[in-house]
């Protein structure tokens, strides 16, 4: 009898007949956290998606098929070309991004967040403004001007007057519009229109923010809300150290696609459209974003563009420090992609209309 019982009872542990076995568990999960079948189904529904082998042999794969398209149009010049502007750009930004990431982790690390409060209004309509005339005073670039403003979101700040200190912070600073004056001498309307309208168009931006703006749009830096580690030169050290790493990979992505365009672009094309006003407008505008100069060095490219009306070359001198590749990298690494999409097309038919604007009042 003991054995007939042995034989017919299943093993300790064991299902009862006639049911399935459990599902496998990952390891590390427990398995009454996981029910039977969901991880096959999961798996089942999950889409394919290209890894980094996938991509690295994709790439070389199209290497290998327009090898000869690419060598019969990247030669010796070009490419001396394209390393003299990449070099170029990251030499210009890379002083003033330090300057950035050092202002944004003293911000971090010495101020307390009350300050901001209490020198701000309340009223966003009124903060905007006031933060934008703040832009002043940094003599800075747009490379130090992101991560003081995601410094300023995460210390309080309201989204919509740190993006206006943004965009009015590389445009107004004494020494951008001291470079001004000696690019435009005799000039001094070159310099009170640059004034006019970069300011207008930050203050603009910050206003249309409060009114469309949404608050998943944005992605605040995250790191200015964790705990601190007790030490205020620790943070200090910890901060400049993080955004430093953080803005000078995308710095490294928008000089390399600011230098590509530069190569590529035929300059024809520029030439063919500086006899008209309204397209040498829009022509300098987009040549702007591609060429990604330094703010303290815009206005000389400009002044050499002789062909174009002075409303084209404010437009150029507008619209370069607040859109270019290199800040819509910046932007992408520090509020995300969807944010800089959206922001940096706005900013761009601002800045446009504002140049025409004041151009049409001063120039």
């Amino acid at each position: 009898m003991n054995r007939m019982s042995e034989q017919t009872m299943p093993p300790r542990g064991a299902p009862p007949s006639g049911s399935a076995p459990p599902a496998a568990t990952a390891p590390g999960e427990p398995a009454s956290e996981r029910p039977e079948g969901i991880g096959a189904a999961t798996a089942a529904r999950r889409p394919w998606r290209p890894g980094q082998l996938e991509l690295f042999v994709a790439g070389l794969f199209l290497l290998l098929i327009g090898q000869t398209w690419i060598t019969d149009r990247l030669d010796s010049r070009a490419i001396q070309a394209w390393s003299t502007v990449f070099v170029a750009i990251a030499v210009q930004a890379l002083p003033f991004l330090v300057l950035g990431t050092v202002i944004s982790a003293a911000i971090t690390a010495f101020v307390p967040p009350s300050v901001f409060t209490k020198v701000l209004p309340r009223n966003q309509a009124l903060a905007v403004p006031i933060a934008g005339a703040a832009g002043a005073v940094l003599p800075g670039c747009e490379c130090a001007s992101v991560p003081v403003a995601g410094g300023l979101m995460a210390r309080g700040v309201a989204p919509a007057a740190a993006l206006a200190f943004l965009l009015s912070a590389p445009a107004i600073n004494p020494i951008v519009l001291t470079a001004t004056a000696v690019a435009f001498p005799g000039r001094p309307e070159m310099v009170v229109a640059r004034f006019a309208a970069s300011l207008a168009t930050s203050v603009v931006m910050g206003w249309l923010w409060i009114r469309f703006g949404k608050t998943e749009w944005l992605r605040i830096p995250r790191r200015f809300t964790e705990p601190g580690s007790g030490s205020r030169w620790e943070d200090f050290r910890t901060g400049m150290q993080h955004d430093f790493l953080h803005a000078g990979g995308f710095l490294v992505v928008g000089a390399t696609t600011a230098a590509t365009l530069n190569v590529t672009v035929p300059k024809d094309i520029i030439n063919a459209v500086s006899g008209h006003w309204w397209f040498g407008i829009v022509a300098l505008a987009f040549l702007a974003v591609v060429l990604a100069v330094c703010s303290e060095a815009d206005a000389f490219v400009a002044a050499s563009l002789s062909g174009f009306s002075p409303t084209a070359k404010l437009a150029f001198m507008v619209v370069g420090p607040m859109v270019d590749v290199k800040l819509i990298a910046l932007q992408s690494g520090t509020f995300g992609k969807g944010f800089a999409v959206r922001f940096s097309t706005a900013t761009f038919v601002v800045a446009v209309a504002t140049s025409i604007a004041v151009g049409w009042w001063l120039l």
